[in-house]
């Protein structure tokens, strides 16, 4: 099994950018996180960032036909790309949306996503750790799934 981990707008700041919101954690530390993690569970993680909206929308296609899941950050995206969702349900495959903070303690416009009604899962709240929560609740899905069960 194959995970695109896809990180939107302004996550390649982590660890300097407002940390007592995003925490400590480099985006660098989060993806060795979670290769270490995906080789524990027997998958192969692939991760891309980027603040360019069409860049991540490309990466997703990309991975049509080789990525098994998804974990996706869209950032600030959250709140307002129609076009990365859509993106994500072209792929086919399931997905789980992670947030660093707890959105729904947060401003009000960030308690909208496009995504969170479409993914199997929400992780948000635990900073980097969402990440890894999120990629073990994936891969149990993907288990699941695959098992027949």
């Amino acid at each position: 099994m194959v995970i695109g981990v896809v990180h939107g707008p302004n996550l390649n700041l982590l660890g300097t950018r407002e940390p007592d919101q995003y925490g400590v954690t480099t985006l660098d530390e989060i993806n060795r996180s979670l290769s270490s993690l995906g080789a524990e569970l027997g998958v192969t993680v692939e991760a891309v960032q980027s603040n360019h909206e069409g860049v991540l929308i490309d990466a997703i296609q990309a991975g049509r036909g080789r990525w098994t899941g998804v974990l996706v950050n869209p950032g600030g995206f959250t709140h307002s790309s129609v076009a990365l969702r859509d993106a994500l349900l072209a792929a086919g495959v399931p997905f789980v949306e992670v947030h660093l903070s707890n959105v729904h303690a947060r401003e009000p416009f960030r308690r909208q996503s496009y995504f969170s009604d479409v993914a199997i899962g929400v992780v948000c709240g635990f900073g980097a750790a969402s990440y890894t929560l999120g990629l073990r609740g994936l891969v149990a899905r993907l288990a699941t799934s695959t098992a027949g069960g």
